[in-house]
């Protein structure tokens, strides 16, 4: 009988412990409020990031046990972070997920996963920090020679990675003229989210977008679009979502929840940005501040 137990136990699927973490909301403007764009996904205490813009190891260190936070990692775990695209706002936090963690003790490479013009970027960081790198490895500070270094793997449209806890598709978006922009569908054991990217209104967005738990998105301002010069609307209107236009695709893809995020809001307030939504989605919407975990 007490095998028969543990035969049944081992057959048992094994669940997952999900949580999925907003740590910066914001876009290319300098909100004091909003850093830049980057999401934690924390599955049974390990870390993904996805998008590491200005700030986002200070926001990842929020949320973990050294710092106050209920995640049992700290920020030296962080070992696979995955890039939309790269843009500044999307990208300025690259030579601190490099470095700091691996100032923490990080030992092992970091794993970065994007676009190919990525694998330069890491590069030209790490030569320009050469000279700080040299001197914690070969001065007095017990500092390791490989936690700072990085494996690289280029993305494209249907790029899949798997491990034990997450699996990750990468898919083309539609933002503008930039033909290296994707967005990521992340499936764990219970949970399925689904991150935009910068993008306008996306036929391969919805075409993956199905049974989502989780789907965040950017979104423009609609009292603010219409302040913009004719150039910028063109600009804007290629590259990015109007509420309406997000509101479309959420009635579409029905997700449990709908997280804004790479929010352009120009003025207005997130109420009004959320009730542009409403006026003809009902379904929950969320405008989250930075660190905010969506459940």
């Amino acid at each position: 009988m007490i095998r028969l137990f543990y035969i049944l136990l081992l057959c048992l699927p094994i669940l997952s412990d999900t949580k999925f973490y907003v740590l910066g909301t914001g876009t290319p403007n300098p909100n004091p409020d909003r850093a830049g764009s980057a999401y934690l996904l924390v599955v049974n205490d390990e870390p993904y990031l996805f998008d590491f813009g200005a700030n986002v190891i200070r926001r990842a260190a929020k949320v973990s046990k050294t710092w106050g936070g209920e995640n049992n990692f700290d920020v030296e775990d962080i070992e696979h972070a995955f890039l939309t695209h790269m843009h500044s706002d999307h990208t300025l936090g690259l030579s601190d997920l490099i470095i700091t963690p691996w100032v923490m003790g990080r030992e092992s490479k970091l794993s970065l996963y994007g676009p190919p013009k990525l694998k330069q970027m890491a590069e030209n960081i790490i030569k320009a920090y050469e000279f700080d790198i040299n001197y914690r490895i070969t001065g007095t500070q017990p500092q390791n020679n490989t936690g700072y270094k990085i494996n690289f793997e280029p993305i494209f449209d249907g790029y899949v990675y798997k491990d034990k806890n997450i699996h990750v598709l990468a898919f083309k978006n539609d933002h503008g003229d930039l033909d290296e922009s994707y967005g990521f569908v992340i499936t764990t054991n219970d949970k399925k989210i689904l991150i935009s990217g910068d993008t306008a209104p996306s036929q391969n967005l919805i075409k993956y977008g199905e049974d989502l738990d989780i789907l965040v998105h950017e979104v423009y301002s609609s009292s603010g679009f219409k302040k913009k010069e004719p150039d910028w609307k063109i600009y804007h209107k290629g590259h990015h979502t109007s509420p309406q236009e997000l509101a479309k695709i959420a009635a579409l893809l029905e997700p449990k929840t709908l997280v804004l995020s790479h929010v352009l809001i120009w003025g207005a307030t997130s109420d009004e940005i959320v009730s542009d939504i409403t006026k003809s989605y009902d379904g929950k919407v969320i405008f989250p501040d930075d660190v905010t975990l969506i459940n």
